[in-house]
């Protein structure tokens, strides 16, 4: 949460040290998995638990339909383990918590998260802002259909 890419393509949590981040988890995590049952996951590679990134649901007050997230650590950006996470997780939406219709967003110069929407079968539907960001982000939108 506090890589250079990660501010630069999400935004500054402003989480410095542990206790931030446990107490952004605890903030902000938690409630959102006990009202909705998602939230933002760690993504474990199995074959030596070594933590490569987070992928996750996003429920906002102000939106319709959740929308995905992911951040992956410098060492493993490019590797397909965003792709993997994200569209395990697109099944899980559907099957698991009965969700039809999810949205992305990303910064129209952030070309990596843009082709991995694309990539996931989402399609542009427009520009747009989230609470809490000042900055105009592309919103991408998929409907979770039994053929993807």
């Amino acid at each position: 949460m506090n890589t250079p890419k990660w501010i630069k393509n999400i935004g500054d949590r402003n989480v410095k040290t542990v206790k931030d981040a446990k107490d952004y988890i605890i903030e902000r995590a938690f409630p959102q998995l006990k009202k909705y049952g998602y939230s933002n996951y760690v993504v474990i590679r199995t074959s030596d638990n070594t933590r490569l990134g987070t992928c996750g649901l996003y429920h906002r007050e102000d939106r319709k339909d959740p929308d995905i997230g992911f951040a992956f650590l410098p060492a493993y950006i490019g590797k397909g383990y965003a792709f993997e996470a994200a569209n395990q997780l697109l099944i899980a939406a559907k099957e698991d918590y009965g969700l039809t219709e999810l949205s992305g967003y990303t910064l129209e110069t952030n070309l990596a998260s843009r082709k991995l929407l694309e990539r996931l079968g989402f399609s542009l539907k427009g520009i747009g802002k989230l609470p809490n960001n000042d900055k105009e982000l592309l919103h991408c939108y998929r409907v979770l259909s039994d053929d993807k």
